[in-house]
C-alpha cells in the first residue's frame, strides 16, 4: 500500500501528497473509537478559539451589533489549517523522540518557560543506598543443627501432626533470617533492566523470552544456611526502589493485609521504563513428618504499559526436608506458568526435587517449554541457582538464557532504602529491628523474647478489634472481589508522556510522577474498587460549574433567543467565544445527567456487592416471595406445581405416621 501511494504521488496530481502530521490510533472499538473524534475534534476547536481569541478580541468589540460575526455550526477546517496548527506548537518535531530519557528536559515546551508549572504535591521519601548483600553457596542449601537446637525441633514437632498448617505455629528464631517477608519477596527485582529491554523489544517471542529471563533472575540469591524470613504483622508495610542505567526508578511497595489467613500484597511500577507488576500472596506451610512445604498461593500480573500486554505467574513452593532423620535441606519444586493472553505465547516451567539416590547433578534441576498454542518454540534446561540455557526449537541454537557468575552478580541494581530513623514504627526494618540485631549478635533467648512482645502486641489489638466489632482495613491496598487480588490504591497505568512526565517519586507510600503540566490519573478499571461517593462529589462539581456559566447567561437557551433574534446568524464561517462556550455548558450538562445515572447503577452494584460478601443469606428479592429466587428460565407453572406436590407429600407423610402410631 505504502508503495502504491508512493507511485501515485511521484507521477502526478492524482492525489494529493500525504501530510506530515497525521498519526494514526487503532481504537479497541466503533463506539470508542467515534469518542475520540468527538473528543478530537472539540479539542482542535477549542484550541483554536484560544489561539485567536486575544488578537480578536479588540476588533471584536470595536464592531458594532449589527457587523459582528457570528459562528457557523460547524468550523470547517482544510488539511492545511491542521498542518499550521500542528506546526505552530511543534507537535510534528521528530527531535522530541530523540535522546530519550536523558534528553527529557532538553524539550522546548512552553511549561519550561514557567518554572512554577513543575511542583511536587508532597516532599519526597528519603532513600540511601543499600550495598551490602549476603549470597549464600550454589548448590544444595544445607544446614547443620547443633544438639540443642534439635531438641527445640523435637519439642515443636510434638506438637503438630501430618497436614497441619503451620502459619499459626511459633517457630524458633534460630532459623530466622533477620529481614521480614516482605523484603524478602523483593529479591526478584534486582535486575530489572531486563523487564525494561522487554518493553523495547517488537518481537513477542523475544519479549516472552526476556520476561522469563528476567524471572529466573530473581531465585540465585540465597540466605547463608537454611533460613526463614519473620512472618509480616498486620499493617506491616515495606518500601524501596532500584536505579536503572538509564537513570529510571523501579519502586516496591508492600503491605501485609491480611493476618488469618496471611495474606501479602505488593505493587512494582516503573512507568518511565513502561512496566508495573501487581501481586498479593497467601502464604501457607504443610507438615508431613521428616519434611515441610511453604505454598505461595497467587498470580502476580505482569504490564507492559505501553504495549497494553500482561503476563501472569506463579510462583514455586519451597521444599525443607530431613527434619527428623537426615540432613536439613531446602530446595524449590513445583510447576510455574508465564502466560501472556495478547500473544498466545506461554512458558512452563518445571522446578524438580532432588532424587532419593540422585547426585549434586540433579540439585536446583529446572526444566521449561516456550510455546505458541500448542508449538513447542524453545526449550529450557539447567540449573535455577547457576546456568540455564534456551534451545529454540527451528533453527537449533542453543544459547545462555541466565547465567548466575560474578559478572552477572556485578550488574544487579544497587537496591536504595528509607533510613532507619525516617521509617515508620511500621516499616519492616524498624518493627523488627531488635530482634534482628538479636539473631545477629546469636542471643537467641533475647531475640526470642523481642519477638514474643511484638507477637503479644499483635493479639492484643486482635482482640480489642474484635471487643470493638470492628475489622483492620489496609491503608495502600483495595481488595477487589471480581479478580480477587488485593490492587494499589495509588497505581498509574498510564504510558510514559516524554513531554509532560518529569520523573517518578514517592512519598508517604504513594508511588507519583512528577510533570510540567497536571494530568488525570488513569487507575485500575474496576468497577468496584470505584467509590460511589467520590463519583457523587465529581458530578456536584460539574452542577455547580453548570450553575456558574447559567448565572453568566451563558445557556442553551440564550444561544437559541440570539441566533433567533439575528437572521444573520449562521452565515459567517467564523464562531465566537461566546458560541463555543454555550456549546460547552450544553455538553456538560448532557455529562451531568449521564453521570448521575451511572453513579446510581454503581451505587446499587456496590450495595449488593458489599451485601454479598459480607452475609449472602441479605440478598432475597424485595418481594419477598420464594418465586422471585427461582432463574427466570424455569415456568411459573413448574414452580407452582412442585410446591403443591411438596404441600401433598408432606400432608401424606403426616398421615401415615398418625395412623401407623
Amino acid at each position: 500500500m505504502l508503495q502504491y501511494l508512493l507511485f501515485i504521488s511521484l507521477i502526478g496530481a492524482v492525489v494529493q501528497p500525504l501530510p506530515t502530521a497525521y498519526l494514526i490510533f487503532r481504537a479497541p472499538s466503533q463506539a470508542a473509537g467515534k469518542c475520540w473524534m468527538d473528543a478530537l475534534e472539540l479539542s482542535l476547536r477549542c484550541s483554536a478559539l484560544l489561539l485567536r481569541s486575544n488578537s480578536s478580541m479588540g476588533a471584536v468589540q470595536g464592531t458594532s451589533a449589527n457587523d459582528s460575526a457570528q459562528i457557523s455550526h460547524e468550523t470547517q477546517w482544510s488539511e492545511a489549517d491542521y498542518e499550521k496548527h500542528f506546526n505552530e506548537h511543534d507537535l510534528d518535531g521528530d527531535s522530541q523522540n530523540e535522546g530519550g530519557p536523558a534528553a527529557m528536559s532538553g524539550v522546548d515546551t512552553e511549561s519550561e518557560s514557567e518554572p512554577e508549572a513543575v511542583v511536587e504535591e508532597e516532599p519526597e521519601t528519603p532513600y540511601v543506598p543499600l550495598t551490602e548483600e549476603e549470597f549464600g553457596s550454589v548448590g544444595e542449601q544445607v544446614e547443620e543443627l547443633a544438639e540443642e537446637n534439635k531438641s527445640l525441633i523435637w519439642i515443636l514437632v510434638k506438637q503438630v501432626r501430618p497436614g497441619m498448617d503451620l502459619s499459626k505455629v511459633v517457630l524458633p528464631t534460630f532459623i530466622l533470617e533477620p529481614r521480614s517477608f516482605l523484603d524478602k519477596l523483593s529479591d526478584s527485582y534486582y535486575h530489572a533492566d531486563l523487564l525494561s529491554r522487554a518493553v523495547t523489544e517488537d518481537d513477542p517471542f523475544t519479549r516472552m523470552k526476556t520476561v522469563v529471563q528476567w524471572y529466573l533472575s530473581g531465585f540465585y540469591k540465597k540466605p547463608k544456611g537454611l533460613k526463614k524470613p519473620y512472618n509480616p504483622i498486620l499493617g506491616e508495610t515495606f518500601r524501596c526502589y532500584w536505579e536503572h542505567p538509564n537513570g529510571s526508578r523501579t519502586f516496591y511497595i508492600a503491605e501485609q493485609v491480611s493476618h488469618h489467613p496471611p495474606v501479602s500484597a505488593f505493587y512494582v511500577t516503573n512507568r518511565q521504563d513502561g512496566f508495573c507488576i501487581s501481586c498479593s500472596i497467601l502464604a501457607k506451610s504443610k507438615f508431613y513428618g521428616n519434611s515441610t512445604s511453604a505454598v505461595l498461593e497467587g498470580v502476580a500480573t505482569l504490564t507492559l504499559l505501553p504495549r497494553g500486554e500482561k503476563y501472569t505467574l506463579n510462583t514455586p513452593y519451597a521444599h525443607c526436608k530431613g527434619i527428623l532423620v537426615g540432613t536439613l535441606s531446602m530446595e524449590l519444586g513445583g510447576k510455574v506458568n508465564i502466560e501472556c493472553e495478547n500473544t498466545g505465547y506461554k512458558t512452563e516451567l518445571e522446578f524438580k526435587l532432588k532424587p532419593f539416590l540422585g547426585g549434586s547433578d540433579y540439585t536446583n534441576l529446572i526444566s521449561g517449554k516456550i510455546k505458541l498454542g500448542k508449538e513447542t518454540m524453545a526449550t529450557i534446561n539447567g540449573h535455577w541457582d547457576t546456568e540455564m540455557t534456551i534451545k529454540e526449537a527451528k533453527t537449533g541454537e542453543e544459547t545462555i538464557l541466565f547465567k548466575a557468575d560474578p559478572e552477572t552478580k556485578q550488574k544487579r541494581l544497587v537496591r536504595y532504602v528509607v533510613p532507619l530513623d525516617a521509617q515508620l514504627p511500621n516499616e519492616s526494618e524498624r518493627l523488627w529491628e531488635k530482634v534482628s540485631l538479636a539473631i545477629r549478635s546469636d542471643d537467641q533467648v533475647g531475640a526470642t523474647e523481642e519477638k514474643t512482645v511484638l507477637e503479644e502486641a499483635q493479639r492484643n489489638a486482635a482482640k480489642d478489634r474484635k471487643a470493638s466489632f470492628t475489622d483492620w482495613i489496609p491503608v495502600h491496598f483495595n481488595y477487589d472481589p471480581i479478580v480477587a487480588q488485593w490492587e494499589y490504591r495509588y497505581a498509574d497505568l498510564r504510558p510514559w508522556d516524554q513531554r509532560n512526565d518529569v520523573r517518578q517519586y514517592e512519598a508517604k507510600y504513594k508511588v507519583l510522577t512528577k510533570t510540567r503540566h497536571r494530568a488525570p490519573m488513569v487507575r485500575n478499571p474496576s468497577i468496584v474498587t470505584a467509590d460511589p461517593m467520590q463519583l457523587i462529589k465529581s458530578s456536584s462539581l460539574l452542577k455547580v460549574k453548570h450553575k456558574s456559566l447559567s448565572i453568566l447567561g451563558l445557556t442553551h437557551d440564550d444561544d437559541k433567543s440570539e441566533s433567533s433574534s439575528n437572521p444573520d446568524a449562521g452565515k459567517t464561517p467564523h464562531q465566537t467565544p461566546g458560541k463555543t462556550i454555550r456549546r460547552l455548558a450544553t455538553a456538560i450538562e448532557k455529562m451531568n445527567h449521564t453521570l448521575e445515572e451511572q453513579t446510581k447503577q454503581l451505587r446499587l452494584i456496590q450495595t449488593n456487592l458489599d451485601r454479598l460478601h459480607y452475609n449472602p443469606r441479605l440478598m432475597v428479592p424485595p418481594s419477598g416471595r420464594f418465586s422471585d429466587m427461582v432463574p427466570r428460565t424455569v415456568p411459573q407453572t413448574v414452580v407452582i406445581k412442585s410446591m403443591v406436590y411438596a404441600f401433598v407429600g408432606l400432608a401424606a407423610c403426616f398421615v401415615m405416621k398418625w395412623m401407623f402410631k
